[in-house]
C-alpha cells in the first residue's frame, strides 16, 4: 500500500530510509547465523557427539547472532519512530504552509475543527504507516529474500515451495485490502466530521444555549459517535481476518516444509543439519508477513490520512508571487490606483467586484460605504494580497502590486479589523505582535490609543494575561489593544474595518480620538458604518453590488441625492 504523498515525504528522507533498509539487512543475516548455528550444535551435540568444549564456538556465534538480531529490531523501532516524526513534522509545515498561503478568505470555507483534527490526532495515522507499517513492510521485503537465497542453497524443494506460497499472502492482502479500505475510509470521515463538529459545537455553545438546542446537539453527537464506534469496529473485524488469514498461510507454508524436510530426512536425501537449518528458517520466512498482517490496519489509517491531505493540497491552487519579486520599503504614506479591477469568489455567482477603478491620493483618508456584500471587504483583501484580482491591476506609487514583494508590502500596512484577534498572553505581547519591539514604544503606543490610565489601574500592568480571542476584556478594551497594535507597527498604510457598534459612550470617543491620530501622516482606508466616519473622510467611495457607484465627499454626495444619501437616510430616519 503506497500514495503518492507518502511516497515524497519518503524520497524526502532518503538517510533514514536507507538506514532503515541497511538495519534490517543486518538483522537478516543474524538470523541466518543465528539458524546455522543452532543447528550445528543440534547435529554436534546429539548426531557427532560432540563436546562443549568443541561446541563452545558455535555457542558464541549463536550469543552473538541473537545480540545483533536484538539490537536490530531496538534499531529498526527507533529509526521507524524517527522517520514517523520527521514526515510528520513535514507534512504539518506543508499543510500550514499552504494554509497561509491559501490566506483567510479561502481559508475561512474549510471547517476549522476538521483542520484541527487533521494536524492533531489525524497525524498519528501518518506515524502509525511509517513507524509500523512501513518498518514491517522494508522486514518483508528483505528477510524472505535472503531467507530463500540460503534455502535455494540447501534444499530446492524447500525453495520451491517457499517461493510458490510467498505470493499467496500479498495477493489475499490485496483481496482483504479492498474491502478494508472502504471501511477505514468511511470511519475515518466519521472521525474526521465528529471532530470538526465537536468544535463548531464548542464554539457556538453560549448560542446554543441561548436557542434552547443544547439537547439536540447532544443527540446528533451521540448518534454521531455510535456510528463512529460501529465503523471503527467493522475496521477492526477485517484487519482482525486479514491477521487470521497471514497466519493461516504461514502456518501451512512451515507445516508443509517441515513434511517435505521429514520426508527427505527419512529416505536420506537430505542430511540432518541441512533439513534442521531448513526447519529452523521455514517461520523466520513468514514471520514478517505475519507481523505485516497485525500492522495492516495501521497502514490503512495512514493511507486514508495521506489522501486527505493530499486532497487539502490539491484543493486550490495557491498563487504564486512573482520570481523576482520588487523589494522595497515604504517611508511615505503612498497612493493607491484599482484600475478596472474585478474579483470572483465563484464563476457561478454574481462578481464580488466588477470592473472597479478608484484613486487614492499619498496621505488622503478615504471611506468605503455600502450595503454588507458591497464588495468593500473584498477591497481589503485585495490590498492584504489574501486573492488576487481575476481582472484588472492594482497599483502602489506607480508599481504594480503584483510585483511587489509580498512580505515587503505587508510590512507597509497596519490592519484593524472590525474584530480584532487577541492571543492568549498578555497586554505588551498582543501590542507588539504587529512589529519590532524597541524599549518603550509599547507605551508609547499604549499612550496614543487611550490605554495607559486603563493598563495602570491593573495589578500586572502590561504583563496581564488575557485568555484566546480577548477573554476577559471589554469588546472596547479589545477595539483599543487593536488600534495600539497599528500605532505600534507604524506603517504608512492604514486599514481599518470601522467597528462602533454596541459599544459605550466613554469607548467611543476614546477609540474616535485614538483614530484620528492613528490616521496622521498615513494614507487611510476605513470601511464605514456610522455617516459619522464618512462626514470625517476626504472622500467617499460608495459601492453597490460589486460596483462603485458615486465618489465624492460626503457634503456633495448628499446634496446629489442619489445613493449615498438614501443609503445614509435610510439609517438616520430618511436625514442624510
Amino acid at each position: 500500500m503506497f500514495q503518492t504523498l507518502l511516497v515524497q515525504e519518503l524520497r524526502s528522507q532518503g538517510r533514514l530510509a536507507v538506514s532503515l533498509v541497511i538495519i534490517n539487512l543486518l538483522g537478516c543475516l543474524a538470523i541466518i547465523a543465528q539458524a546455522y548455528a543452532f543447528a550445528a550444535i543440534v547435529h554436534g551435540a546429539f548426531l557427532a557427539e560432540q563436546g562443549i568444549g568443541e561446541l563452545w564456538p558455535l555457542f558464541a556465534v549463536m550469543l552473538a547472532a541473537a545480540a545483533i538480531r536484538a539490537g536490530a529490531i531496538w534499531a529498526s523501532e527507533r529509526l521507524g519512530a524517527n522517520l514517523a516524526a520527521a514526515i510528520k513534522t513535514s507534512l504539518r509545515r506543508r499543510i500550514l504552509t499552504h494554509l497561509f498561503s491559501i490566506g483567510p478568505v479561502h481559508l475561512a470555507q474549510e471547517r476549522s475543527g476538521e483542520l484541527l483534527h487533521l494536524l492533531g490526532d489525524g497525524m498519528e495515522g501518518i506515524d502509525a504507516y511509517f513507524s509500523q507499517y512501513l518498518r514491517q513492510l522494508v522486514a518483508v521485503l528483505v528477510l524472505p529474500v535472503v531467507v530463500l537465497i540460503c534455502v535455494f542453497n540447501v534444499d530446492l524443494t524447500a525453495a520451491v515451495i517457499l517461493l510458490v506460497t510467498a505470493p499467496l499472502i500479498p495477493c489475499f492482502m490485496i483481496l482483504i485490502g479492498r474491502w478494508a479500505g472502504q471501511l477505514q475510509n468511511r470511519q475515518w470521515k466519521l472521525f474526521h466530521f465528529l471532530g470538526g463538529h465537536f468544535l463548531d459545537v464548542l464554539t457556538g455553545l453560549v448560542t446554543l444555549k441561548v436557542w434552547g438546542r443544547s439537547r439536540e446537539q447532544i443527540d446528533v453527537i451521540a448518534r454521531l459517535s455510535e456510528q463512529l464506534r460501529h465503523s471503527t469496529l467493522g475496521v477492526l473485524r477485517v484487519a482482525f481476518l486479514s491477521a487470521l488469514v497471514l497466519e493461516l498461510l504461514a502456518t501451512l507454508g512451515t507445516a508443509v516444509i517441515a513434511v517435505t524436510v521429514g520426508l527427505k530426512l527419512l529416505f536420506g536425501q537430505l542430511a540432518f543439519q541441512q533439513a534442521f537449518f531448513v526447519l529452523v528458517l521455514a517461520p523466520e520466512f513468514y514471520y514478517p508477513f505475519r507481523l505485516l498482517g497485525t500492522h495492516y490496519h495501521a497502514g490503512l489509517a495512514g493511507i486514508t490520512t495521506a489522501e486527505t491531505i493530499q486532497e487539502l493540497l490539491n484543493e486550490r491552487k495557491v498563487e504564486s508571487g512573482p520570481a523576482n519579486p520588487v523589494h522595497f520599503r515604504l517611508e511615505r504614506a503612498p497612493s493607491l490606483l484599482f484600475d478596472e479591477v474585478s474579483f470572483s469568489y465563484d464563476k457561478n455567482r454574481r462578481p464580488a467586484l466588477c470592473s472597479v477603478s478608484f484613486s487614492v491620493e499619498a496621505g488622503e483618508k478615504v471611506a468605503l460605504v455600502g450595503h454588507s456584500g458591497a464588495g468593500k471587504s473584498t477591497i481589503f483583501d485585495l490590498l492584504l494580497r489574501f486573492i488576487q484580482p481575476t481582472k484588472g491591476e492594482i497599483w502602489i506609487n506607480g508599481q504594480r502590486l503584483a510585483d511587489l514583494s509580498k512580505q515587503d508590502w505587508l510590512s507597509s500596512i497596519a490592519y484593524v479589523p472590525q474584530f480584532p484577534h487577541l492571543f492568549q498572553g498578555t497586554i505588551r505581547d498582543n501590542i507588539r505582535f504587529g512589529g519590532v519591539d524597541l524599549p518603550g514604544k509599547v507605551e508609547e503606543a499604549a499612550a496614543l490609543s487611550g490605554l495607559e490610565d486603563w493598563i495602570r489601574q491593573l495589578p500586572a500592568g502590561y504583563d496581564t494575561p488575557i485568555g484566546e480571542g480577548g477573554g476577559g476584556i471589554s469588546g472596547g478594551e479589545a477595539q483599543r489593544i487593536a488600534i495600539a497594535r497599528a500605532f505600534f507597527r507604524d506603517a504608512p498604510l492604514l486599514l481599518m474595518d470601522e467597528a462602533m457598534t454596541a459599544l459605550d459612550p466613554f469607548n467611543e470617543n476614546l477609540i474616535q480620538e485614538s483614530i484620528l491620530r492613528l490616521q496622521d501622516r498615513r494614507t487611510v482606508l476605513v470601511i464605514a458604518h456610522r455617516p459619522s466616519t464618512a462626514r470625517k473622510a476626504d472622500r467617499v467611495l460608495v459601492f453597490h453590488e460589486g460596483s462603485l457607484v458615486e465618489s465624492g465627499t460626503h457634503a456633495s454626495l448628499c446634496n446629489r441625492h442619489g445613493f449615498y444619501s438614501s443609503l445614509v437616510g435610510a439609517g438616520r430616519g430618511g436625514e442624510c
